[in-house]
């Protein structure tokens, strides 16, 4: 994951926070520049990754005030994160389990 664009580690931080509902349905984004000021990131990568947010449909833009959450978004977010981590995710951590000779029950036990 450390060979990711920035824009996207920056998407990905605020899906987490969409997620774990620190900005919820209605709520307003922090603006670009706030952003970037509090993640220590150019204004333009955290423009790029509230862009990708508005072409998803995950945010609207209010001219003049600010990005804020839409409605479904976080249900919209956590059904796209699901399908990644089953596609791509999970299948090389099942392989290593399986190197490890690990089962996935022993991990449920292990809690």
């Amino acid at each position: 994951m450390s060979n990711r664009p920035v824009y996207l580690k920056l998407r990905d931080r605020i899906a987490a926070a969409i997620l774990e509902g620190r900005y919820a349905e209605g709520d307003m984004l922090p603006s670009v520049r706030a952003f970037a000021a509090e993640q220590g990131a150019n204004p333009l990568t955290v423009a790029k990754a509230y862009q990708q947010f508005q072409a998803d449909g995950l945010v609207r833009v209010q001219r003049g005030i600010g990005m804020f959450v839409v409605r479904g978004a976080a249900e919209r977010l956590r059904q796209a994160e699901r399908a990644d981590f089953i596609q791509r995710e999970w299948p090389e951590i099942r392989a290593r389990l399986d190197r490890l000779g690990i089962a996935p029950e022993d991990l449920l036990e292990s809690s």
